[in-house]
């Protein structure tokens, strides 16, 4: 998609979570319209700028707008941290994209999400409740001051389970305790779906293997068109090969193989780490961090509460 500015997509809303974290709400009613749980979009800020997967987050078919949560990790999202604010526009937003989560069949689901993971997983838990399945929510998050949305997952799950690192909210712990919480207190859970970093996601479903709890988790590999034409996407699903933007993103917990999954996000960090102070040397930006890739920080970089 090359669109003009014309045919640009305007931000209406803009909210900051924290220092890294914020929220774009965009309008685009023919997306709002088609968007579903578990699906993702394609944006770029500018004519000239990179392609980023993000996952949506929300979406509303009366006002025509789908919601974007961002970290600022990595070179374009720092841009777009500095850039885009209400009333700015994104040059394309391409989607929804992947395969939406199946929805429907089971009676008790629960639905996790850890640091940014808690955005894409609320599409998926109100889905869910609206399907007529009591929805139990374990959210992870490394303290109090970073928790967002819980008014939003207390509006549609049964239960909610909220975890600090340092316990200043909820338990103490990563979401895995709050998973083995639920599961010791219902025994018929018949679904678990988790988005969060690759060690979080791995942790979930090694903690329902041996209660043989169905895992799915959502896939956000380094992604380049899309399409499954350039192959970047690829993930180990079992003994087969997939490709995350047209076979997923949703794909069996108990079958990923995340060691690979953390390996190949780590690839593009020195090249990333390079683009973060070519840009922060232009804008004169003072003070330098542990940079990661955008791909892969946009999943590592999480809260490590979500293991």
């Amino acid at each position: 998609m090359n669109p003009d500015q014309s045919q640009s997509f305007e931000i209406v809303v803009r909210e900051d979570f924290s220092d890294v974290t914020f929220l774009l709400e965009v309008r685009h009613p023919m997306l709002a319209r088609a968007a579903k749980a578990g699906q993702f979009v394609i944006v770029m800020e500018h004519e000239h700028g990179e392609r980023i997967p993000l996952t949506i987050a929300d979406f509303d078919r009366d006002a025509g707008t789908v919601t974007l949560v961002i970290q600022a990790v990595g070179k374009t999202t720092r841009e777009m941290q500095k850039n885009c604010l209400a009333g700015t526009t994104l040059y394309a937003v391409v989607g929804p994209m992947g395969i939406p989560s199946h929805i429907g069949g089971k009676k008790k689901v629960v639905c996790v999400g850890g640091g940014l993971g808690v955005a894409p997983i609320y599409p998926q838990a109100r889905a869910w409740k609206e399907s007529g399945a009591y929805v139990i929510g374990v959210l992870g998050f490394r303290n109090r001051g970073l928790v967002f949305w819980e008014d939003k997952f207390r509006a549609c799950c049964d239960e909610l389970i909220v975890c600090t690192d340092d316990g200043s909210a909820g338990i103490k712990g990563l979401v895995t305790e709050g998973i083995a919480q639920a599961i010791a207190k219902h025994g018929d859970i018949e679904e678990l779906v988790a988005i969060g970093p690759p060690v979080m996601m791995k942790g979930c479903a090694e903690a329902t293997r041996a209660h043989k709890i169905r895992t799915m988790v959502s896939l956000n590999p380094v992604m380049v068109d899309g399409t499954g034409m350039c192959g970047g996407c690829r993930v180990k699903i079992g003994e087969s090969v997939k490709f995350a933007c047209v076979d997923g993103p949703d794909f069996d917990g108990h079958l990923v193989d995340f060691d690979d999954l953390m390996a190949r996000l780590t690839r593009y960090r020195v090249a990333e780490k390079e683009a973060v102070e070519r840009w922060q040397a232009s804008c004169r930006m003072p003070g330098k961090e542990e940079l990661v890739s955008e791909t892969a920080g946009a999943i590592d970089d999480r809260p490590s509460t979500d293991g």
